[in-house]
C-alpha cells in the first residue's frame, strides 16, 4: 500500500504537487537543495527526490521495494536468509515510514531499538572498530529463527530527576538505565553497552556529498577559537576500500558510506549476508547456523537499497515568515546551537547520484564527533569517538516526528519526550547553550521550539 501511494503520487494521482512552495512562503529555503519537496504529511520522509527522472526514479522505486521487504528464514524463494539471530526482520521495520525509530513502551518487545555492545580495546582484525562481546559479538540480537536461542533481551528503567527554568517553571527529565535479561550465556563484568533509536533515513545522499574537505573546515579539535566547541571526525574503516576514511553515518558516524552502512544493517540488523559483508554475525558463536548460502542478497539489491537511501526527498521548512518562528531561530544562533547544528553546508559530486550533488542544503549538523557530557555519555568507544562523544544529528524535519512517526521521542535512545527536553540534555560541549535556553523567558522558549518544529 505504502509503494501504491508513492507511485500514485509521482504519476499525479490523487496528491498535491509537492515540488512548489505554499502560497505565501515564498522566501522558503530549500532544506534539500533540488531534492526538496514541499509535503507536511505522514509521508513526508518517504519521497523520491523531485529532481529524479526516469531510469533513475525507476531505480529508485526498486530500492523502495527492497527496503520494504521483510525477510524469512532459508530456504524461501523470495526474500530468504533472516537470522539465525536479528533485531528485526526488515529495513522499514526499524525506519517505519522512513523515520524515526523509538525505545519500547513498558510491556512491548523493541522493535526499532537495540543495543550496541562490546567489550575494551578494539577487534583484532587491524579495523579499529570495538571489540566483540565473546559468544556474541557487537549487537545485542534480541530475536532467532524457531529453535534458535536469542541472544537476549534488555530493560529500560527510568528515573525522572527535576529541574527548573531560571523562572521558576519546572520541568523533568527521565535517565534510562539499561539491563540486558536473559543472556543466553554469561556475559563478561567488562561488557560495555550502547543504546540505539534508529534514526531516519531521508536526506542522506546529501550527506553523503560533502566534501570530506569541507567537514575539516568545521572541525576544530583543540578549540583554537576558545568558543568551548571542539567538533571532532570520527576516522572509521572502510571495509570495501580497506583504508580509515571519515566517518559520517551512524550515531557516532561510525560508517564512511551509505553503501557501507546499509550492508552493515543488513548483516547486523537483519541477519542478511551480502557482497561487502559474507560472513553471518552469528559466526563464531553457538548460534551460527553453519550454513554456505552466503552472500544471502546480492550486489544489485544492495545497490538499490543504497541508492533509495541516497535518493530520498528532504521535507522543506514550514512557516518560515511567522514572526515567532524567526525570533525562534534568532534564539537558535544566540545560544550557539548554530555552533555545532551548522544551518547551511553545499554538497560536492556524488558518483553516480548527480540528484544530490552540487547543492546547498539546510542540514543543520556538522557531521563531527562532540562532548555531550556525562548525561548522555554511554561509555563506549567507536573507533575514535569515546563514550561521551556523539556526532551531531542533523535537525532537517524533526519538526514532522509526530505527524510521520506518531511520536516525540528524541535523542540517540528515545529518553527526551520533548524537544524541549532534548535541549536540557545538552551538556559538555554544549552546557552553555543549555544553560542559555535555561535562562531564557517562557515566551522566547516557545519561540525557539516553535522554530525547531519549523524544521
Amino acid at each position: 500500500m505504502r509503494r501504491l501511494l508513492l507511485i500514485l503520487c509521482l504519476i499525479g494521482v490523487a496528491c498535491d504537487d509537492t515540488t512548489a512552495p505554499p502560497p505565501g512562503d515564498v522566501a522558503v529555503p530549500l532544506a534539500g537543495g533540488a531534492t526538496t519537496v514541499f509535503d507536511a504529511s505522514s509521508n513526508a520522509y518517504s519521497l523520491p527526490a523531485p529532481n529524479l527522472g526516469g531510469e533513475d526514479l525507476a531505480r529508485h522505486m526498486e530500492g523502495d521495494a527492497a527496503f520494504d521487504a521483510a525477510f524469512v528464514s532459508a530456504p524461501a524463494q523470495v526474500n530468504a536468509g533472516l537470522g539465525p539471530v536479528f533485531n528485526n526482520n526488515g529495513c522499514i521495520a526499524c525506519h517505519p515510514r522512513d523515520g524515526r525509530g523509538r525505545p519500547p513502551f513498558a510491556g512491548q518487545p523493541a522493535t526499532s531499538m537495540f543495543l550496541r555492545i562490546s567489550v575494551p580495546g578494539t577487534a583484532g582484525d587491524g579495523s579499529g572498530s570495538p571489540a566483540p562481546v565473546p559468544g556474541f559479538g557487537t549487537q545485542l540480537f534480541d530475536k532467532a529463527l524457531f529453535g534458535v536461542t536469542p541472544m537476549g533481551g534488555f530493560d529500560i528503567a527510568y528515573t525522572e530527576t527535576g529541574g527548573e527554568f531560571a523562572d521558576g517553571e519546572p520541568y523533568s527529565l527521565r535517565q534510562p538505565v539499561y539491563t540486558i535479561t536473559n543472556p543466553y550465556q554469561p556475559l563478561p563484568a567488562t561488557v560495555h553497552t550502547s543504546p540505539r533509536a534508529a534514526p531516519p533515513v531521508f536526506g542522506r545522499g546529501l550527506l553523503e556529498a560533502i566534501d570530506d574537505n569541507t567537514l575539516l573546515g568545521l572541525a576544530d579539535e583543540s578549540d583554537a577559537d576558545g568558543d568551548g566547541i571542539s567538533g571532532r571526525p570520527n576516522r572509521v574503516w572502510d571495509y570495501a576500500m580497506g583504508v580509515v576514511r571519515i566517518g559520517r553515518f551512524g550515531l557516532k558516524a561510525g560508517n564512511p558510506t551509505l553503501r557501507q552502512q546499509v550492508a552493515g544493517a543488513y548483516r547486523g540488523d537483519i541477519g542478511v549476508t551480502n557482497p561487502l559483508f559474507t560472513v553471518e554475525s552469528s559466526h563464531g558463536t553457538p548460534l551460527w547456523d553453519g550454513a554456505a548460502d552466503e552472500p544471502e542478497i546480492d550486489e544489485e539489491t544492495l545497490a538499490v537499497a543504497t541508492f533509495y537511501v541516497q535518493t530520498l526527498a528532504v521535507p522543506a521548512r514550514r512557516n518560515v515568515n511567522d514572526a515567532e518562528v524567526q525570533r525562534g531561530e534568532r534564539l537558535f544562533a544566540a545560544a550557539k546551537c548554530t555552533s555545532c547544528h551548522v544551518p547551511e553546508l553545499r554538497t560536492g559530486v556524488l558518483a553516480g547520484v548527480p540528484q544530490v550533488s552540487n547543492q546547498t542544503i539546510f542540514p543543520y549538523t556538522d557531521l563531527l564527533l562532540h562532548d555531550m557530557g556525562e548525561g548522555l555519555a554511554d561509555n563506549r568507544d567507536e573507533f575514535l569517538a569515546n563514550g561521551r562523544e556523539w556526532r551531531t544529528p542533523p535537525l532537517w524535519g524533526i519538526g514532522l516526528t509526530d505527524v510521520v512517526n506518531g511520536h516525540t521521542l528524541f535523542l540517540h535512545d528515545g529518553r527526551a519526550r520533548t524537544l524541549m527536553e532534548a535541549v536540557l540534555w545538552h551538556g559538555g560541549e554544549a552546557e552553555a547553550s543549555r544553560e542559555y535556553v535555561r535562562a531564557l523567558s517562557a515566551w522566547d522558549r516557545k519561540a525557539l521550539i516553535a522554530f525547531l518544529e519549523s524544521l
